[in-house]
């Protein structure tokens, strides 16, 4: 049943090829219709957003605030068909809002207002009696607005789950990402001139301009994979991209099956699993993680009114040597004979993009974490994430604990490669391990892996494709800022002290 008396649901925007798919497969947009038992309703924002609302027959007390990933605007409650039709049968309501039309794809200006407002009207015209219970929901780049929203629960939300959510902030993303596509085009193509910020093209003009850039950086990274050398080169930039090394698949596979996994000393095979990872198409489409990260760098830019992100002043050297990567920069390097300190040199040396501190405070007030929750949350994430690391999950944990409310906080893993690549029992199984939880007062062993494969193995999950979750512990984010100021975020970052933009010293690990 579809009740449109509230408002009818704007029509759907009409994308091109790969960001159509990006939002039904990444950022979990919601079918037209609702499935059977169960009321669709909509609503509009005060800026002009929508919000939907689906609340099943057999309503369980329960609402989940849903909030989707990086994308086009369009009002999602669930991350997917099934997740959804799943979550209704179970009996919980789910709500979401598009964020801001008007605005940027990254649409943390917006986010956490639009979501507090859906939140509102929901409660207040579509339930029909005060939910028993709140829990914020969130993928990808809503997987941080869902972070946010604990932090600022104030009453409102009794729990958090984030799946492969985007906790390490903006501030996090924009650096570590701006230093491996610097390491791509200083290294592999320095004569082409390849623009890496200050993009200005958007989703009307295609990206043409960010589109370009990812080109021509994948061109690079493509070419340099048929020498040793290149190799070398390639391991330097996915060590600054984090980019996981369990990314091989078995050749003529569909859908790709993942390879094994390479051993700890199998250097070239890590590295072949990175080149496999960040070279191949997103969500079975052709845009793949560099053309997604170099044209997302745009929107962002238009979010924040220009690039929080530097390269001058960074240690390029410092930052590799406290890496995970490390060990297998090294050891290519030497067996191509290439000199790691005079790579390492000459990035510091053509080094050119300064910060703007506008677009950095805009950020960092919006987009950044500061790790006092209010509510317990629960994080899940795959292993190998092409565009959002498992390694902010390590950086995330440091935050809430340094900001004293770790016992609030619980992370699981999933064995699996792609961004976002659960199962709809992977999920419903953390929404349960949560709500335990907040039943039971402490964590226990509620969100182990072997816990959650037991819940999502279950009877009561059949077609739902099951669990594969691990015992984990990520390495360090490479690259990551220190969180200094924990009443409101970061404060400065880099690698070693410059003088930009309002005098930002710039400090990184």
């Amino acid at each position: 049943m579809v009740r449109s008396g509230i408002r009818p649901i704007r029509a759907a925007l009409a994308l091109t090829g790969v960001y159509a798919l990006l939002l039904v497969a990444g950022t979990g947009a919601a079918s037209a219709g609702s499935p059977g038992g169960s009321t669709h309703y909509t609503g509009q924002l005060p800026d002009g957003g929508d919000w939907i609302a689906d609340v099943p027959s057999s309503w369980n007390g329960t609402l989940l605030l849903y909030s989707h990933g990086y994308g086009p605007t369009i009002a999602a409650d669930a991350p997917d068909p099934v997740t959804q039709a799943a979550l209704l049968q179970l009996g919980y309501a789910l709500a979401g809002s598009s964020y801001d039309p008007t605005g940027s794809w990254w649409a943390l200006g917006s986010a956490l207002t639009d979501q507090f407002q859906t939140l509102a009207a929901v409660e207040q015209k579509v339930l029909p009696s005060a939910p028993k219970a709140v829990y914020a929901v969130g993928t990808s780049m809503g997987g941080l607005i869902s972070a946010l929203e604990d932090q600022n629960s104030n009453g409102r939300l009794t729990g958090a789950l984030t799946t492969c959510g985007l906790v390490g902030g903006a501030l996090n993303l924009n650096q570590y990402q701006l230093d491996g596509e610097y390491a791509i085009a200083q290294l592999l193509a320095p004569s082409q001139h390849i623009q890496l910020t200050g993009f200005v093209d958007g989703p009307k003009q295609g990206f043409a301009d960010s589109s370009a850039s990812a080109t021509a950086l994948t061109n690079a990274v493509q070419a340099a994979q048929a020498t040793q050398q290149g190799q070398a080169r390639l391991a330097l930039a996915f060590a600054f991209l984090n980019v996981s090394p369990w990314g091989d698949t078995i050749p003529g596979t569909k859908p790709p099956v993942p390879g094994p996994m390479p051993g700890i000393y199998d250097f070239p095979g890590q590295e072949q699993g990175q080149y496999t990872d960040y070279t191949s198409g997103l969500f079975g489409g052709p845009l793949n993680p560099i053309g997604f990260i170099v044209t997302g760098r745009e929107q962002i830019e238009a979010a924040a009114g220009g690039e929080s992100a530097g390269t001058v002043g960074v240690n390029f050297a410092r930052v590799l040597e406290s890496s995970s990567y490390y060990p297998e920069v090294r050891a290519l390097y030497d067996a191509a004979g290439l000199s790691l300190q005079s790579d390492l040199q000459s990035l510091a040396q053509n080094a050119n993009i300064v910060p703007d501190w506008h677009a950095y405070r805009w950020l960092q007030e919006t987009s950044v974490p500061n790790g006092h929750l209010q509510v317990p949350e629960l994080d899940l994430h795959t292993i190998s994430d092409p565009l959002i690391p498992v390694q902010q999950e390590n950086w995330y944990r440091a935050l809430v604990d340094r900001a004293g409310s770790g016992p609030l906080l619980d992370q699981a893993f999933v064995q699996a490669q792609g961004h976002c690549n659960f199962t709809s029992a992977d999920i419903v199984a953390g929404l349960q391990a949560l709500e335990a939880r907040v039943a039971s007062g402490s964590w226990g062993t509620l969100a182990t892996a072997g816990s959650l494969n037991t819940a999502a193995n279950g009877p009561t999950m059949t077609g739902l494709g099951g669990g594969n979750f691990l015992p984990f512990w990520p390495e360090r984010l490479t690259g990551a800022m220190y969180p200094f100021s924990f009443g409101g975020g970061l404060d400065f970052f880099g690698g070693r002290t410059v003088h930009g933009a309002r005098g930002a010293r710039l400090l990184r690990r």
